[in-house]
């Protein structure tokens, strides 16, 4: 009997173990698509993705072709939206892209795993639905399709198809890519050559042979200790002008072509002809101008762990008010806390000087609140306290947990211009690129921090809605307050401060009274500090029922303003908030019936 109780009980802790298991996963449901997320997608597999979960939430995703990448790709971009709730414009919106970087593969797996998740968790996780209730959603995981597509299908380095594929004569003679690196061992991959010299300032590593170890300009290698020189990567002279891989098959750094502080290549090399002279970048501003409800924007790079914000020259700073610091401040700060081992850096003074960036355009000529995410640090490989792992210690994580696969052995190779050479080393997922096992992970955390800014994003609402007489029977004082309750401003200062887009607006509309048919009339308006304020501030307008609010309503903030009314009591009016990162509010109110929320 004992021997079957104990039974029973582990059966029962077992049961409640797996359900509390089984309720706390997330997500619950996968949705009607599944997707695995240990594995990457080429370009055309993750357009197929995309089409996929847009058939399966016809009612939350329309996509859209905003333009065609140098070689004829889709520019694919997913429109994310509750519609019950109102249109996509009708909303404040946020745009979050990635992989303008053709080798940063991570980051349009990021954008496809927020589509995925926003999508399937509609309606059954209740801050998911919120979200989507309040806000849409513009999602490019690909800027540069291209880019994407030759890192998959060509050989190459962790760095390979960071550019588009605009043709360039590098070399300038005459001919375009005509000498880029060659697989010449047939791994698919493009590692290293290495020559013995006797002046060569390389040895081989006494403990691990796979790794060369530079000798110090004081320093001689031992006595018969072979020496080499490093040749670069692989690759011969293809067009017999005595140089190797010095032509590639690469175009535009694009995340170098954008208007904002663009400058021209010799200064920012990358940049193009001129701004926004790629197709690719050229759809996305136009996508982007012709909306403004956008109030936020992420995109996502690799690698090293970051939340950077702009600007990228310090000569740029001023593009940063005080009131929007705090905002980037608070924001980033959470994103610290969510990604572990990501820093929260200011792009020039933590990282390096960039002209033309994305982050930079978007945040310092439109206004919205703008972070690049650099996804991937190694200092992950431990999940411990050490930033920089030493390359011993790199060596060891990919033997024990990757199982040799970032590493292509050293074999000779007969080459046409060197002779007998080394060719191996680290191939071209050994850096840069999330690990498939982690990749979930990655995708999930930052997923979610950037859901936690778009959810900063402004939601306005009447406050305290107060009407009292002036002139009793005759005239009357309408007070109003509208109040932000999220963190970002309807109007960033520097919008404000530059005139970018339009300003709020709030307006008293007076309607027809009932039986009496009298109408009221609105002869003034008053801006106020705050409700408690009893010293107005006229306001110069032709139309006392409209008033331009420039600075919007801060973050979780308020303002109010004062409509004087001639009419009677129990006449109609109607007032409005419009603003391009609000949802448009409407209240009907009567004279002498106050309303508090």
């Amino acid at each position: 009997m004992k021997v079957l109780l104990s039974k029973l009980r582990r059966a029962c802790a077992a049961a409640t173990i797996a359900l509390g298991a089984s309720a706390l996963a997330q997500p619950i449901d996968p949705g009607q698509v599944e997707i695995a997320w240990d594995r990457y997608s080429d370009a055309t597999q993750l357009a197929a993705h995309m089409r996929a979960i847009a058939a399966a939430y016809p009612q939350l995703v329309t996509l859209k072709t905003i333009g065609k990448s140098l070689e004829g790709r889709d520019m694919l971009l997913a429109v994310v939206n509750a519609p019950t709730t109102g249109t996509d414009t009708d909303k404040p919106a946020m745009w979050i892209d990635g992989n303008i970087h053709g080798n940063e593969i991570q980051a349009g797996e990021v954008v496809l795993y927020t589509l995925w998740y926003l999508t399937s968790q509609y309606g059954k996780n209740e801050r998911i639905t919120a979200l989507l209730d309040s806000y849409s959603f513009y999602l490019l995981p690909m800027v540069n399709p291209d880019g994407r597509q030759y890192w998959f299908d060509q050989p190459g380095t962790p760095n390979s198809s960071r550019h588009n594929r605009r043709a360039i004569d590098r070399d300038r003679d005459g001919s375009d890519w005509e000498d880029g690196p060659d697989d010449l061992d047939g791994d698919k991959h493009i590692t290293q050559m290495w020559k013995t010299d006797p002046r060569g300032r390389w040895v081989r590593s006494q403990t691990d042979e796979r790794v060369f170890v530079r000798l110090r300009d004081d320093q001689a290698a031992a006595a018969g200790v072979t020496t080499y020189t490093n040749l670069g990567e692989e690759g011969i002279d293809n067009d017999g002008d005595g140089r190797v891989n010095e032509d590639p098959p690469f175009g535009d750094d694009m995340n170098r072509n954008w208007p904002g502080d663009w400058q021209p290549d010799h200064v920012q090399g990358g940049a193009g002809p001129y701004p926004l002279s790629a197709p690719e970048t050229r759809c996305v501003a136009e996508f982007m101008l012709d909306h403004p409800n956008i109030a936020a924007a992420q995109s996502y790079h690799n690698t090293g762990g970051m939340v950077i914000r702009g600007p990228g020259a310090g000569y740029r700073e001023r593009m940063y008010p005080g009131e929007d610091v705090r905002v980037y401040d608070e924001l980033a700060r959470t994103g610290e806390q969510m990604l572990p081992y990501y820093r929260y850096l200011v792009l020039f003074s933590g990282l390096y000087r960039v002209h033309g960036g994305f982050v930079n355009w978007a945040a310092e000529s439109l206004g919205a609140f703008s972070f690049t995410n650099e996804l991937w640090t190694d200092a992950k490989y431990f999940q411990r306290d050490q930033t920089n792992p030493s390359d011993e210690q790199r060596w060891a994580w990919r033997d024990r947990m990757a199982f040799g696969a970032l590493h292509t052995p050293l074999k000779e190779f007969d080459h046409p211009q060197f002779g007998k050479v080394l060719i191996g080393g680290l191939n071209k997922w050994s850096a840069r690129v999330t690990p498939g096992f982690m990749l979930e992970e990655e995708c999930h955390r930052n997923f979610a921090f950037t859901m936690y800014h778009a959810d900063q994003m402004p939601v306005v609402e009447f406050g305290r809605v107060e009407s009292s007489a002036v002139i009793e029977g005759a005239v009357w004082r309408l007070r109003v307050e509208i109040r932000n309750l999220k963190l970002m401003p309807t109007r960033s200062a520097l919008r404000q401060r530059e005139r970018i887009g339009q300003p709020d607006l709030i307006e008293c509309v007076t309607n027809v009274a009932g039986a009496g048919g009298s109408e009221a009339r609105i002869i003034a308006a008053n801006r106020m500090n705050d409700w408690l304020d009893r010293t107005p501030v006229p306001i110069a307008t032709l139309e006392p029922g409209r008033v331009l609010i420039d600075d919007g309503v801060p973050g979780r903030g308020a303002r109010v303003v004062d409509f004087i009314i001639e009419g009677k009591a129990g006449d109609a009016i109607t007032i409005r908030y419009t603003s391009a990162w609000a949802k448009t509010i409407e209240r009907r109110v009567e004279l002498d019936r106050n309303e508090v929320p």
